[in-house]
């Protein structure tokens, strides 16, 4: 019985932790006032204010926890006290709207992981979902020991789904796909002909100090088509006058370039 009593708390955690940070998210409250303090006693320039005015990451490290939290109690309490789910839907659906308009509009996004999250986050509902199921049956057992029976089905159905989910769909985070890698060979091949794949392999991923040959290759400027001119420069700190014999070196050799671009 103390798990059905317990539904009256976490409806109103929800209500206080949930509701209330869905309208702080919204408001920004706190980010407002920094945001004045900074230009009131810090911004010198527009830079500065520039600095002042960044609204930051959205913080999955905090964020995302919490809605796997709601997601556990939902799983939860939703057969045991059907008159939570209405507060958790309330809570879901103004977090969509929230969230969504602050991810395109406010926050600034640093990169993009490609749903990189998305197989830990099905993994913890699926761990949400069998720990519902076993608290359930712990529950049935008190009451009816036989109603259990059936219910012993469900974690072993859910694992079931999993494996199948886990086999079916996480390749498409962890591997290439063979269209996008066909494309990709297709305009390397276009792009670069003459490249010798197996050789730029060996030493690709190696870091720079531990190649076998240098990084930077020396630039090779063939005769034919350098089209500068050397002339003779002399320095007037190592001699102290010029001589006729130079000057008239020197006038000559620097006609040349003229004549030539003439």
């Amino acid at each position: 019985m103390s798990i059905p009593m317990k539904a009256t708390f976490f409806i109103t955690y929800i209500m206080v932790d949930g509701w209330s940070g869905i309208a702080a998210e919204i408001l920004r409250l706190k980010p407002l006032i920094i945001f004045h303090l900074k230009n009131t006693f810090l911004v010198k320039t527009e830079q500065d204010r520039e600095q002042a005015m960044d609204p930051g990451s959205l913080e999955f490290a905090s964020s995302e926890p919490r809605i796997q939290l709601y997601f556990l109690l939902g799983f939860v309490y939703y057969v045991i006290t059907p008159i939570f789910l209405p507060f958790l839907l309330i809570f879901f659906g103004l977090s969509y709207v929230v969230f969504r308009h602050q991810i395109i509009n406010v926050y600034t996004q640093e990169y993009e992981s490609g749903a990189a999250f998305w197989p830990d986050v099905i993994r913890r509902v699926i761990i949400a979902m069998i720990i519902s199921q076993l608290l359930l049956m712990g529950l049935m057992s008190t009451k009816h020991g036989s109603l259990t029976i059936p219910l012993l089905v469900l974690p072993l159905l859910t694992i079931w789904f999993h494996i199948y989910c886990k086999s079916r769909f996480e390749p498409a985070f962890i591997k290439f796909p063979l269209q996008d890698a066909m494309v990709k060979d297709t305009l390397e091949r276009a792009t670069e002909p003459h490249l010798n794949l197996r050789a730029y392999l060996q030493d690709a991923y190696v870091h720079p100090d531990f190649h076998g040959e240098d990084v930077e290759h020396p630039m090779i400027i063939e005769e034919e088509n350098n089209m500068l001119v050397p002339t003779i420069r002399t320095s007037r700190r190592s001699t102290p006058g010029e001589s006729k014999h130079n000057s008239e070196v020197g006038s000559e050799c620097v006609l040349v370039p003229s004549l030539l671009m003439g």
